[in-house]
């Protein structure tokens, strides 16, 4: 069966698109229990749910999960060049999900899909990037009352979130989930750190080792980009704000100057701050000759491609997914992905294995939202560490790791004050 409210590229692409999340699924046992518990329980039934997440493989099993305790659906794209457009037919196909998301659509069709994902009127939604929460705030205030809360997958909705927050205009709970430990030490890092590279390299198959690569920012998705583009054998160069993770960097075995200094130098800059034109007019005054420049961060205003566009005298695609563009003295710049998020734009994302632990917390968020409805205050709050643990305990056991536990002695000597040398 298939539902018939829904506007995706291609539902021919199901079948391939149900084998992928299958294949997908191998490596999200902990999202994989979760379900199981689910369909058992079912501590979502009939809470409408709209999600604004990318549509990858990972995702389409965290739409299985939700649909399997009961939750009535509804899923747009959180970027237009994020969608697998197999999995939207799949999830459409074979789920009854209907979904609102097609790869390179326009932003005209993005807020759109937008639309659509409010107008199934949530009692929760699921963000990446707090669009969702933007849209209730600017055009559905109608559906504030009917809101339970929102959960929020990553570091820029946060920042967002919090921003409306202290001005007194979110008018209800949010879960951050990307400041669950279990999901920003392992998804922002390991994740975007596999995946940005990933897609850096099948954009442009040039080779790493020997290259200057310069990271603005020193986050945990940025310390994750460093770590892999040195572990391929590239000179990292970190730019940054923040003097402490700018120590931290340095501390690291990176260089850390201002972008204007690693500019000239660098032969690929990616960023991952969350923040707007980190590469600017003054970056692109000053670049190498060839430079290949790529975002990892959820916006692709951390690049001022306008400006780029406006001192370009030629504009090529020698290769899909990379503009290149011919500045007045003869220098070439080379955007990857339209700035949008490379690790979606030419490749597939994070890793399975870490989204495991990400989407394992999207779905205990929207059940703890619900079961705290009552309690939950207005603001931005965080998931509870022992929900974070249980994901970690899960985890490990998938993994076929065990750990130590604390003694009686030891529990004893932690919680009291009287012993000492």
């Amino acid at each position: 069966m298939t539902t018939s409210s829904y506007d995706i590229k291609d539902l021919g692409l199901a079948e391939e698109g149900r084998k992928r999340m299958e294949w997908a699924e191998q490596e999200m046992p902990v999202l994989r229990l979760i379900r199981e518990r689910f369909e058992k329980e079912r501590p979502l039934a009939g809470i409408r749910i709209s999600a604004c997440l990318h549509v990858t493989t990972e995702t389409g099993n965290l739409m299985r999960a939700l649909a399997a305790g009961g939750a009535d659906v509804v899923l747009a794209a959180s970027n237009p060049l994020s969608t697998q457009d197999d999995v939207a037919a799949a999830l459409v196909a074979y789920e009854e999900i209907p979904v609102y998301a097609i790869k390179g659509e326009s932003n005209e069709v993005y807020y759109q899909h937008i639309k659509a994902a409010l107008d199934h009127n949530p009692q929760i939604t699921m963000d990446d990037g707090a669009d969702l929460v933007s849209g209730i705030l600017k055009d559905r205030k109608d559906l504030i009352e009917s809101m339970i809360g929102s959960t929020e997958e990553t570091t820029t909705g946060v920042i967002r979130l919090k921003a409306m927050a202290a001005e007194g205009v979110l008018p209800f709970p949010v879960i951050a989930v990307n400041d669950s430990d279990t999901k920003h030490m392992f998804d922002n890092r390991y994740g975007t750190g596999q995946s940005t590279l990933d897609g850096v390299i099948r954009a442009t198959n040039v080779l790493l080792a020997g290259k200057t690569f310069v990271v603005a920012g020193y986050g945990w998705c940025s310390r994750g980009i460093a770590e892999r583009a040195h572990g391929l054998g590239a000179n990292v160069i970190v730019t940054e704000i923040d003097p402490i993770k700018a120590l931290e960097a340095v501390m690291d075995g990176y260089r850390v100057m201002p972008m204007e200094q690693a500019a000239p130098v660098a032969d690929f800059i990616v960023t991952a701050t969350g923040n707007k034109h980190v590469i600017d007019s003054n970056t692109f005054a000053v670049v190498k000759d060839g430079c290949v420049i790529a975002n990892s961060g959820h916006f692709n205003v951390e690049i001022n491609i306008p400006a780029l566009e406006q001192i370009a005298v030629a504009k090529k695609q020698p290769r899909r997914f990379v503009d290149q563009y011919v500045l007045p003295d003869g220098r070439q710049i080379n955007l990857l992905g339209e700035g949008r998020l490379i690790n979606l734009a030419s490749a597939e994302g994070h890793p399975s294995a870490v989204m495991d632990m990400s989407f394992a917390n999207q779905a205990l968020a929207s059940e703890y939202l619900l079961k705290n409805r009552d309690s939950l205050g207005v603001g931005v709050h965080a998931l509870p560490k022992n929900l974070d643990q249980e994901i970690a305990a899960l985890k490990l056991r998938a993994m076929g790791m065990t750990i130590d536990v604390l003694t009686p002695e030891q529990e004893l000597y932690l919680n009291s004050w009287q012993e000492g040398t």
